[in-house]
């Protein structure tokens, strides 16, 4: 779907033939979600809890994920979001429930996040059986309280050493991770038109793209990362097309990243006033193996396949100061995303790392591309084999932007 078209502004995308359901909002029942290729679709209403049925089995990784996308342009709640959890059929959580806000200071954005089960001995969630995923929507007050389009898939991947939680040696990085490129690639900018959601996310490598959004408008891409490697990014927003003075806005605009599976990794804003601006992210090493994950990042960062690049711009971006933005092609912004991967590198010495994540270990490697083999996920993990000989271009010293972690 092309950026820039007058009338509407693009909303999220779900897959073709995404089917309907409806979670069940009392009970122990639900719809059954099938592992793999399946993508099912549904909404939510504010301070709903509804329920879905999965069946695990006793030695897989599990991983369900929710997709929320508002309309694009509403204005959220500041208590609005979503949370996710798996449940085994007496109520235990099989592990920590994860929430993700629409952050509305900035304009609700879609936003994506797993629950997950990996079978320890011992455990409520260990053996094979029924469970249930839940998704809960917050709290609508101050903002839209329309139903929430949501996506919903359920994929696996088979025990090992594949991520953080796993068996492995000490990290090659030290314990930490650069969180800066050593270089940002130098060449000729290409365009490119970013996708509407993660089924027809854009594919871009090492190297600088150019596109363009409307205030409001949420841009997917995807950047394959192979093990060992870090992946980088930069945004840079350019000026906006509104003709005089613009309102600064906290949280302006966006540079999200989630895994293959859907999961979190990280959140990166800064605020915008219709002039350039700039937002950058690093990540710890893909599939880094062994010790035990502390953070979004490092939980995040356990696979070794495709990631998930958004840049979002706030719907009050670019209004002229009158408060109001233009859903027209004028007022589209250009944007730039610069992105390398590159091996891990050691950060500098410190107490702690800047961002008090702790990064897991990572097992001694051979070089040899290591792909997370996910049941539904196979198209992304196949196009990798082709990905372990990338060369990076010509490069130039980069200059750090001005990111700010969003909440």
């Amino acid at each position: 779907m092309a950026a820039g078209e007058a009338g509407a502004l693009t909303g999220y995308a779900m897959a073709p033939g995404a089917q309907a359901i409806e979670g069940a909002l009392a009970g122990d029942g639900g719809p059954l979600l099938k592992e793999g290729p399946h993508t099912y679709k549904d909404s939510v209403r504010p301070g709903e809890r509804k329920r879905y049925t999965v069946e695990l089995d006793g030695t897989s990784n599990a991983y369900v994920s929710a997709v929320a996308a508002p309309k694009p342009g509403s204005a959220m709640g500041p208590r609005d979001g979503i949370d996710v959890a798996l449940e085994a059929a007496d109520g235990t959580p099989c592990g920590a429930g994860r929430h993700r806000t629409f952050l509305s200071a900035g304009g609700a954005y879609p936003v994506a996040d797993y629950a997950e089960r990996v079978p320890r001995a011992g455990s409520a969630c260990a053996a094979a059986g029924t469970y249930r995923f839940v998704l809960e929507r917050g709290d609508a007050a101050g903002g839209d309280g329309a139903p929430v389009p949501v996506e919903l898939q359920y994929v696996t991947a088979p025990p090992g050493d594949e991520g953080p939680g796993g068996q492995g040696g000490p990290s090659s990085t030290g314990g930490s991770w650069a969180s800066q490129a050593p270089r940002m690639p130098d060449g000729p900018v290409r365009a490119v038109t970013g996708g509407s959601g993660f089924n027809d996310a854009a594919e871009v490598g090492a190297g600088s793209w150019k596109d363009e959004l409307r205030p409001g408008e949420t841009r997917f891409y995807r950047v394959a990362v192979t093990a060992g490697r870090q992946l980088f990014a930069r945004a840079r927003f350019g000026a906006a097309p509104s003709g005089g003075a613009s309102p600064y806005v906290s949280g302006g605009v966006r540079l999200g990243l989630n895994n293959t599976a859907r999961g979190y990794v990280m959140n990166r804003t800064t605020g915008y006033q219709g002039k350039p601006a700039v937002v950058s992210l690093a990540t710890p090493p893909a599939a880094s193996g062994g010790g035990v994950a502390v953070g979004d990042a490092v939980r995040g960062m356990r696979f070794a396949g495709w990631y998930y690049l958004q840049a979002s711009l706030s719907p009050r971006a670019g209004t002229g100061g009158t408060g109001a933005s233009v859903a027209s092609a004028a007022a589209a912004v250009p944007v730039t995303l610069d992105v390398d991967v590159a091996e891990a590198r050691p950060g500098a010495p410190a107490p702690k790392p800047a961002s008090g994540v702790v990064p897991a270990g990572d097992k001694a490697r051979d070089g040899r591309l290591r792909v997370i083999g996910y049941t539904g996920v196979g198209t992304g993990s196949a196009l990798l084999a082709g990905l372990a000989g990338w060369t990076l271009a010509a490069r130039r010293r980069t200059r750090r932007g001005g990111g700010v972690t969003g909440a």
